[in-house]
């Protein structure tokens, strides 16, 4: 006997099916079904409903309530607003590729997504975000003592993934609840670049050759390396990137992306996209872009087989070891981890591949201007990547080329890339930093 298929739903009808002492899961950022969510938050019956979630796109009154707490794998500004004002936001440590199997040990009755609206075949697509959620997922769909719900939107783009093993879409008759929505997207505009960050990405693009793998995150300075590559001379550009931005959109525009990588020829991939409106209608039905599972595209081994890949990701902070702090500030936890160390190994293992960390050197807090080349992490201070993992650190004054460096020379380096009113210390810290151990000349 074939399987019914749904009949619409109003969100607040699906918001009721979720019973006060419950278990949620949601994507991370693009991929949360956001009138549901709203829904959600004008129940006040909640005993004990945790959800876990990533990257919230909008400040929910649901996680406001009493009854209701958060657990998050990356925290954004709706995540740190709440947690602010005292509500239950608690911060899971793992890197994105882990999130799969959290949700699966978090062990949701209801798992919740957003995608474009049914096709001719009867297929959802799962639109911007594929993440760690697409077992999660079919798992829900298989199992009748779970809910699987689906809000699809009109304004969300259908895109693709890779059939047969990642489809990126489920089959309408597969879902529990499905909502038939309007929600727009969450958009996040470009950060346009300033003086330091438009210097930074002048030195990082002096690392990339015609032909290079990119990945790149979101903000001014991975803005601006793009916008180098696609006004500049080079070319045959190919992107293998955890997120798809409007960046890399507009390298596609510029005619410089062949994608001849030596892993998915043809075919820029990603895990979610976020960013503008024009980024989402370019996507619709786009087929030189997919979507595949965090785990195949932050995959260390899948990293490294792509040609000459350079990443290009964010740090807040180093010492002069070369330890990273990434997603914390004074030991409390500001983001998340996502794809930082996967990128860093994956990279430092293609041959070819160059990982590059940027970061101002300078950071004015209540103020008081500090150095964010630091002769050692203040006590608190939370590690998101190792030392051994980091490739290139580049600031607005240079690029410090680590890897295959001895202690004493990379802490020389990194001072020689710090602001010149900090570098005379950090200088006399390398010499110190030398002076406890043995030599390396």
């Amino acid at each position: 006997m074939p399987t019914p298929t749904p009949t619409p739903s109003t969100a607040e009808q699906a918001a009721a099916q979720l019973k006060p002492h419950d278990r949620l899961a949601v994507p991370l950022g693009p991929g949360q079904p956001i009138e549901l969510l709203r829904a959600l938050g004008q129940r006040e019956d909640w005993i004990r409903l945790e959800v876990f979630a990533a990257l919230l796109v909008e400040l929910f009154p649901l996680f406001a309530q009493p009854g209701v707490s958060l657990r998050s794998g990356f925290l954004g500004p709706a995540e740190r607003a709440l947690r602010a004002a005292g509500h239950a936001v608690s911060f899971v440590p793992a890197d994105f590729r882990r999130f799969a199997r959290i949700i699966e040990r978090f062990e949701p009755r209801v798992v919740a997504t957003a995608g474009a609206p049914p096709d001719d075949e009867g297929r959802i697509s799962l639109s911007l975000h594929a993440g760690a959620s697409v077992e999660a997922i079919r798992a829900a769909a298989r199992d009748p003592g779970r809910l699987l719900m689906v809000e699809t939107s009109p304004r969300f783009p259908r895109t693709f993934g890779l059939p047969p093993d990642h489809p990126h879409s489920i089959a309408l008759e597969e879902v529990d609840v499905w909502i038939e929505g309007d929600a727009a997207p969450p958009e996040l505009p470009d950060a346009p670049p300033g003086e330091v960050e438009l210097a930074i990405a002048e030195h990082v693009a002096a690392f990339v050759p015609d032909g290079a793998t990119l990945q790149t995150g979101i903000g001014g300075i991975p803005n601006a390396v793009v916008r180098i590559l696609a006004e500049g001379g080079g070319g045959d550009y190919g992107i293998h990137s955890e997120m798809f931005t409007d960046a890399l959109m507009r390298l596609h525009r510029a005619g410089k992306v062949a994608n001849r990588k030596g892993l998915f020829d043809g075919l820029s991939i990603a895990t979610f996209a976020m960013g503008s409106s024009d980024l989402y209608a370019w996507l619709h039905e786009q087929a030189c872009v997919r979507f595949l599972p965090v785990d195949v595209v932050n995959d260390p081994g899948v990293i490294a087989r792509q040609h000459d890949m350079i990443s290009i990701n964010g740090a807040l902070s180093l010492d002069l070891h070369g330890q990273v702090v990434a997603d914390s500030i004074d030991g409390v936890q500001h983001s998340g981890i996502g794809g930082h160390e996967d990128f860093l190994a994956g990279t430092g293992l293609a041959a070819g591949g160059r990982s590059m960390l940027c970061l101002p050197s300078t950071v004015t807090v209540d103020g008081e201007r500090r150095s964010r080349l630091a002769a050692r992490l203040a006590p608190g201070a939370i590690v998101t990547s190792p030392r051994h993992q980091v490739d290139v650190v580049v600031t607005e004054h240079g690029a410090a080329e680590l890897a295959g460096l001895t202690v004493e020379e990379r802490a020389r380096a990194l001072a020689e890339i710090a602001d010149p009113d900090f570098r005379a210390e950090l200088h006399e810290a390398a010499r110190a930093l030398a002076r406890s151990g043995v030599r390396d000349r």
